[in-house]
């Protein structure tokens, strides 16, 4: 039998030269910047990571992001390890309710490999565009500034105390980003060897970054030696490892309350909400009573809407995986969310925000015609589903915080090129 290579291992990072400017050069992962943040990060530096991740223009826009790469090469202003490394990253941020937390894991070369292989396990659909565009910017630039989000089982924590050990030493860069400070080591020889082996020892969930993935597998598939990817991974056993939610908005007629509550009485308990009460701590107050979420109307009115005790879910739940059809994310989606859609009228359609504060202002605002708050997915039922074999529905999921943008890259051959070790 082949011995299958390391699942994780250290790599040739390229990094940033000037430790100094990592706030001005960093940037959120390309999914969730918007068009006006785009801009503004440009302006931030003429360096800043969103120049290459998200280049301007349409037609030959792949092209000029290699060349803008390949510009910052000979200035000087990136520049690889002399030996592989892996990253060991903080990141320092406050949570809805105000308290600081702090998570830390470390940045390795992954295996690209297909799911199939079973060492690395997703947990959410990917759709052809995203990754047509992840593969057309690979192919042209063979470089990859963006670190995917995995977790490691580490049940006895050795993961988790050998990044915390790190953490003692002074870092290489510190910078901040959306709020949250980030700090990065960096780590070469024995001591790197050993974090990486950690983290690769057994199977990896992917928690952010599934498009990214799938498109190195891809090109791993056409180019000899472009076989791994740079993941942040991050041991399970740490508390600063948290999920968000994704809330629902539905753009289009307005959702009249009456509706609501004739539509909804037969499976929910339905509660309206007095002036003032937070819908944030009458969502909490859900999540220990069963499936629930909280819908806000352009009226002003905002209800809380549970799942009466004993529904058997006729008509709903048939066919799926246990591990799928317990999570409240789909319920939701199914049984409030669809409805509340087919209300909307024939122009209805369905965004997603991470702040639920944002996502009642939309709503408020008029620009919407409801907006369904809903309690994050613990991290155990997201595991639950990649080790079923499953995936959850869109947008079930927001890791906070996001991996930056622009901590360390890869190089990779090009397609058609030999490649030296």
């Amino acid at each position: 039998m082949t011995k299958r290579a390391p699942l994780a291992a250290p790599f040739l990072g390229v990094r940033f030269a000037d430790a100094e400017v990592l706030s001005r050069v960093i940037a959120p992962p390309y999914d969730v910047i918007s068009p006006a943040e785009r801009v503004r990060l440009a302006e931030r530096d003429a360096h800043n990571v969103v120049r290459y991740i998200l280049p301007d223009g349409d037609d030959g826009r792949y092209a000029a992001a290699d060349t803008v790469l390949g510009q910052w090469v000979l200035d000087g202003v990136l520049v690889e390890d002399d030996e592989p490394t892996v990253t060991v990253v903080s990141q320092t941020f406050k949570t809805a309710d105000g308290s600081e937390r702090r998570r830390a894991g470390v940045i390795v070369a992954v295996a690209a490999e297909p799911f199939g292989e079973g060492r690395v396990r997703p947990h959410e659909q990917t759709h052809k565009g995203p990754k047509e565009d992840r593969l057309s910017l690979l192919r042209a630039s063979a470089f990859i500034f963006e670190s995917l989000l995995m977790f490691a089982p580490d049940r006895d924590q050795a993961l988790h105390r050998s990044v915390q050990e790190v953490l003692e030493a002074p870092p290489l860069a510190e910078g901040e980003l959306d709020d949250v400070r980030v700090a990065v080591w960096r780590i070469g020889g024995k001591a790197g060897r050993e974090i990486a082996d950690l983290a690769g020892r057994s199977d990896l969930y992917i928690a952010d970054g599934h498009h990214r993935y799938e498109t190195a597998v891809a090109y791993a598939t056409e180019t000899p030696g472009a076989d791994r990817i740079p993941a942040l991974v991050m041991s399970l056993a740490d508390p600063g490892v948290i999920v968000e939610a994704t809330h629902r908005i539905l753009v289009g007629d307005a959702v009249d309350a009456a509706v609501l509550e004739t539509q909804f009485r037969e499976r929910f308990q339905i509660k309206e909400l007095a002036e003032g009460d937070d819908p944030r701590e009458e969502l909490t107050s859900l999540a220990d009573r069963g499936t629930g979420c909280v819908v806000a109307l352009p009226s002003g009115q905002t209800f809380a809407l549970l799942l009466k005790g004993g529904d058997t879910l006729e008509g709903f739940a048939t066919g799926l995986n246990a591990a799928v059809a317990s999570l409240d994310v789909l319920r939701v989606d199914e049984l409030v969310v669809k409805p509340l859609l087919a209300a909307a009228g024939p122009d209805g359609r369905l965004e997603y925000e991470a702040n639920a504060r944002e996502a009642i202002h939309v709503v408020r605002a008029g620009a919407a015609g409801a907006a369904v708050l809903l309690n994050p997915t613990p991290v155990e039922r997201v595991i639950a589903v990649a080790d079923a074999g499953e995936v959850m529905p869109p947008k079930s999921t927001y890791f906070y915080p996001k991996v930056p943008s622009g901590l360390v890259g890869m190089r990779y051959p090009r397609v058609g090129q030999p490649h030296e070790r």
